[in-house]
């Protein structure tokens, strides 16, 4: 487990209203399933009363997580993005060698990371390639089809 996760502050905003939505919503409907299914009867032979205090036990560790991954966040502050070189938060365009195809990726935080709007992980194969690297240079990603070759097009923040 990395001892640091960069977040934007948007995103370390928006995962403060999620702990905050789990605690005061989802927690008291978990507490008031469980006393539904216990009010049905023996426990011993009750599934309801099983599978409502499974999904209580899942909302805790999942509490717990997002509480423990907000201690470690730390904001990113886009300002001070250094792009002469491919980091966190900085946009890169890329040209795979083979096909010729460009794409345009932002290394962002695995909390962040959504392909569909072209965020990748920094601990991703493709993002762990390009990390470190400068415009025109040429990372060698290893994929499970085996190694891509992208070359460096453009760095911005």
């Amino acid at each position: 487990m990395s001892d640091v996760i960069y977040v934007s502050k948007e995103t370390l905003e928006q995962m403060k209203i999620d702990l905050h939505h789990m605690k005061t919503v989802e927690r008291p409907a978990a507490s008031k399933a469980i006393a539904e299914a216990r009010e049905k009867g023996d426990l011993r032979e009750n599934a309801e009363y099983d599978a409502a205090k499974e999904a209580q036990g899942m909302l805790e560790a999942k509490i717990k997580k997002f509480e423990s991954d907000l201690a470690i966040a730390r904001i990113l502050d886009a300002d001070a993005i250094d792009t002469s070189k491919v980091s966190i938060l900085t946009k890169v365009t890329v040209t795979n060698i083979k096909t010729k195809k460009s794409v345009t990726y932002q290394i962002v935080s695995e909390k962040e990371a959504d392909l569909k709007s072209g965020k990748i992980s920094v601990g991703s194969p493709i993002g762990q390639g390009l990390l470190g690297k400068k415009k025109g240079e040429v990372a060698e990603v290893q994929a499970p089809a085996g190694v891509i070759q992208f070359k460096i097009e453009s760095i911005s923040a």
